[in-house]
Parts: C-alpha cells; structure tokens; sequence
C-alpha cells in the first residue's frame, strides 16, 4: 500500500546530472579566481615594475653596491 503512495526514487543518471552542475560550477568559479588573480595582483605588479624602472639608473645602483663593498671583482673605490 505504501509503495503506492510514494513516488519512484530516480535511479539513473544522478551522478551525469550532478557532475554537469558540479562541473559548470567549477568553471565558472575557476573564472572568477583567475579574473581575480589577473586584476588584483598581476596588472597592480606590471605596473609597479614600470614605475620602478622608468626612473632606474643601473650604474647608479652598481656604484652604490661597490661603494658597499658588495663584489669581490670590483673593489670599492
């Protein structure tokens, strides 16, 4: 009598159908961290890089080492 009432369990298919939902989720969730990613710290990094080197004097700085006494090769003066 009661298995009248209730209806049939579905019993095919449920792992297909919950991999598709598990699977779009994922990309999209994927997409977001990258976007993230890309956006809060690669584009921020690029443009610290450019400003750092558009005022960089390598010989300034190669003086200021050698100054130091940082290289073996080229005592300080």
């Amino acid at each position: 009598m009661s298995s009248a009432l209730l209806p049939k369990p579905q019993m095919r298919r449920l792992l297909a159908r919950r991999m598709k939902l598990h699977l779009f989720g994922a990309f999209f969730v994927s997409l977001g961290c990258a976007a993230l990613y890309k956006f809060g710290v690669a584009e921020p990094r690029k443009k610290a890089y450019a400003e750092f080197y558009k005022n960089y004097d390598p010989m300034k700085d190669f003086e200021a080492m050698r100054a130091a006494g940082v290289f073996e090769s080229a005592p300080p003066k």
